[in-house]
């Protein structure tokens, strides 16, 4: 923390929470007769345009270019959060609202993340992520899916009925007939086993040239197996309610910064080794503005947190995506509870 965070005194810091706060309701440069409006401090604007100026000295504050009014800096932001964030407790409503969308009664564990990500966005009013384990559960069915004439989508069932898709890009045109016979040669090898099994008998026959398929199936099974070799560790990224991050747009740097995210969220290898990185930490992690490589140019920022298996074992993580005015008061307690209940769901 900087030494000129900590020379500042209790006033300053009052009036620094009042341009947070006014920031957080409205998104737009904060002036000084807005903060003697709000404030109870009974300070002339003129005072308080002297103590907005030492708050921009100490880099807590910047003045935009289009506005006499301040807006805290991405640094701001975190001393706050880290500093000065009085964390709020959920209400009871919003805690039976998320345990009742998150009930796992003839629900898949995908079913009951996506739930519980889609209900998190909806009491965020930010977009919801989560990062799914790879299950390893017995296999039921799997399935290549023609999609295009150079792509097929590799679909994986276990029977506690989690879903993972892969999308294969394939470098010729690939009849459905080809498919069909690698889709029956790894149901044949994978149906009852867990992945891991599978993956070592179909891997081990391949190598031995044991495989009783033509070449181009067996290129279609190896690359099959390729994909699931490299998301194996890292399971899959759910993202729900993107929507709402376009609800509160009020400029055109607004929407530039919005579309740079969904750039962002549509790269998910990216977000998925943030994630991976952040529940190595124990608790709920944030990351705010340019504190990531992946926000810097959004102007967002992510809370997350991990959950856990029944043997306490961090199995992957849950949170939002945000601009970096988000409430995080709120978001905070928000995003621990549903961590702490998909881990609960999950014994």
């Amino acid at each position: 923390m900087s030494s000129s965070f900590l020379e500042l005194n209790n006033r300053s810091l009052e009036i620094f929470k009042e341009i947070i706060d006014a920031y957080v309701e409205t998104g737009e440069p904060v002036g000084s007769r807005t903060i003697s409006r709000r404030s109870t401090m009974n300070l002339s604007p003129a005072t308080i345009r002297n103590i907005m100026a030492d708050l921009e000295e100490a880099g807590l504050l910047y003045a935009p270019h289009t506005s006499a009014g301040r807006l805290p800096t991405d640094e701001g932001l975190r001393f706050f959060v880290h500093g000065l964030l009085q964390v709020g407790a959920l209400s009871d409503y919003e805690k039976q609202e998320m345990e009742q969308r998150c009930r796992t009664s003839g629900k898949s564990l995908t079913e009951v993340l996506e739930e519980a990500t889609t209900a998190l966005s909806g009491l965020s009013k930010c977009a919801g992520i989560v990062m799914s384990p790879t299950s390893e559960a017995p296999l039921k069915h799997v399935e290549f899916v023609p999609i295009a004439p150079h792509r097929a989508l590799l679909v994986m069932i276990t029977q506690d009925g989690f879903v993972e898709n892969r999308v294969l890009e394939l470098e010729e045109a690939v009849p459905a007939s080809v498919l069909v016979e690698a889709t029956n040669y790894m149901n044949s090898r994978l149906v009852g086993r867990t992945l891991t099994q599978a993956k070592w008998i179909i891997e081990t026959e391949l190598t031995e040239h044991k495989v009783d398929l033509d070449n181009l199936s067996t290129k279609i099974v190896s690359q099959g197996i390729g994909v699931w070799n490299n998301s194996q560790d890292k399971g899959s990224l759910i993202i729900r309610g993107q929507a709402n991050l376009l609800t509160d747009v009020t400029v055109m740097e607004d929407l530039e910064q919005i579309r740079n995210l969904f750039t962002v969220l549509d790269t998910k290898q990216a977000v998925m080794g943030l994630l991976d990185a952040s529940i190595k930490a124990d608790g709920v992690q944030i990351f705010i503005g340019a504190e990531s490589p992946l926000f810097a140019s959004s102007g967002c920022s992510l809370v997350i947190a991990p959950y856990h298996n029944a043997e306490e074992k961090v199995i992957g993580a849950i949170g939002v995506v945000g601009p970096s005015r988000m409430n995080y008061g709120k978001i905070i307690p928000l995003v621990d509870f549903t961590a702490k209940l998909v881990g609960r769901l999950l014994l």
